[in-house]
């Protein structure tokens, strides 16, 4: 298992981010380490969102979803300001 390097000096953002226990080593993962990271990541999304939908049955496959819409929304106004 290799290490990251991360950059000595990192923003608050970042800080706090990485902080979390299982998101924020994703998050340092995808950030900071091989592009194929963010592969993975995305597979052991969809993964755990169907598993969910599998184990609550529709509620599982649409929370999840509506949980996703400030994301798109945050996305979406990241596109319109360049």
């Amino acid at each position: 298992m290799s290490t990251i390097t991360l950059p000595d000096r990192l923003s608050l953002t970042e800080k706090i981010i990485f902080a979390i226990p299982i998101f924020g080593r994703i998050a340092k993962e995808v950030s900071y380490g091989p592009e194929e990271n963010l592969y993975y990541a995305l597979a052991t999304f969809l993964c755990l969102w169907g598993c969910s939908a599998l184990l609550f049955g529709l509620p599982g496959l649409y929370l999840p979803a509506l949980g996703l819409v400030p994301v798109i929304w945050l996305a979406l106004l990241a596109i319109t300001r360049g």
